[in-house]
């Protein structure tokens, strides 16, 4: 089969188009033609090397897939071929075909197409294991959303606002009206704004209850200063940097605060497959009534995966990004 590959780590322009073996669905695994996939953060580490895939898993990139099922491994009884799917998997979505295991695959909801199936799993999932699994968000409570036009962003404010959050979010100024329309109450222009300073204003020194946080470390004082009594933080990322200076954590101790650090790649798939299953019971039916939406800003020939790396390393995307494959 033809799949994304780079012959060495490094720049976008590493990347190409080659052959590599079709894989072989085992057991509860479901073999699905790739129609569409999408890009994530990750993607851009891994081909730098600096993040690998987990053990056992594809080293080909892409975490998200949708497409049909083309064949299924012998312990499999919930899918059969022809089937649309979309799922979220540990690598290899940059491919014709990949492999999911069954419980990871799901149904693409009625009036969605491939592109905008492939849009949802990695997001969302990170979003719904942030707000609702994590921080165990309460209606009403205040959410602030760093990076709120970002996929997992866009898929934050849009939970949040269906639990009832009071959602706060930063982004540059451009991208403030998709934000509002998905749900945002308030929005800080991160690049002329000290987010801590807006919060205190508008929420008269009380504080954010909830933050996720991609950032990391030019942000860690600012989420301190931002956060109530009892507040939570989930730290997703460390896109600012890992390293923290010049910053009193006794706000910790004084405020009682919960810093909660979440990956989900790595994760054991029983714990996939239970979130997996909690968010589609939640969101499916969603999905259909346009409740929730995937946000795609632009759809890539995967042939155009060169361009595609560098559009979103450029930061220019709002919401998704999709490689189409066929179809």
């Amino acid at each position: 089969m033809k799949a994304v590959v780079y012959d060495r780590p490094g720049g976008a322009n590493e990347l190409h188009i080659g052959d590599v073996s079709t894989p072989i669905p085992e057991g509860n695994e479901i073999l699905v033609k790739v129609y569409s996939t999408a890009l994530n953060r990750a993607d851009i580490l891994q081909r730098e090397g600096k993040y690998p895939p987990p053990a056992g898993a594809s080293k080909i990139l892409g975490l998200e897939i949708a497409g049909e099922v083309y064949s299924v491994g012998s312990k499999v009884n919930k899918w059969k071929k022809g089937d649309q799917v979309f799922g979220l998997i540990p690598g290899g979505g940059y491919a014709e075909f990949a492999v999911i295991n069954e419980l990871m695959a799901n149904p693409i909801p009625a009036g969605l197409g491939y592109k905008e199936a492939a849009a949802i799993p990695e997001v969302f999932l990170t979003a719904y294991q942030a707000l609702i699994w994590h921080s165990l968000l309460q209606k009403g409570e205040r959410v602030l959303i760093h990076a709120g036009a970002s996929g997992v962003g866009t898929a934050a404010i849009q939970i949040a606002d269906i639990f009832g959050g009071e959602i706060y979010i930063t982004a540059s100024k451009s991208k403030h009206d998709l934000c509002k329309k998905l749900g945002a109450r308030h929005t800080i222009d991160y690049k002329y704004e000290n987010f801590a300073e807006v919060v205190k204003r508008i929420t008269r020194n009380t504080g954010i209850d909830v933050i996720i946080d991609f950032i990391a470390g030019p942000y860690f004082k600012q989420n301190l200063d931002s956060l109530a009594t009892d507040g939570r933080m989930v730290l997703l990322a460390t896109l600012g940097g890992g390293r923290v200076s010049d910053t009193d954590i006794r706000q910790i101790l004084t405020k009682r605060l919960t810093i909660i650090g979440s990956t989900l790649r790595a994760r054991t798939i029983d714990y996939q497959i239970k979130l997996n299953t909690d968010f589609i019971k939640f969101a499916f039916d969603k999905f259909e009534k346009r409740i929730l939406k995937p946000v795609i800003d632009r759809v890539f020939d995967w042939k155009e995966v060169v361009e595609a790396h560098r559009y979103m390393e450029a930061n220019r995307n709002t919401g998704k990004i999709i490689l189409r494959i066929s179809k």
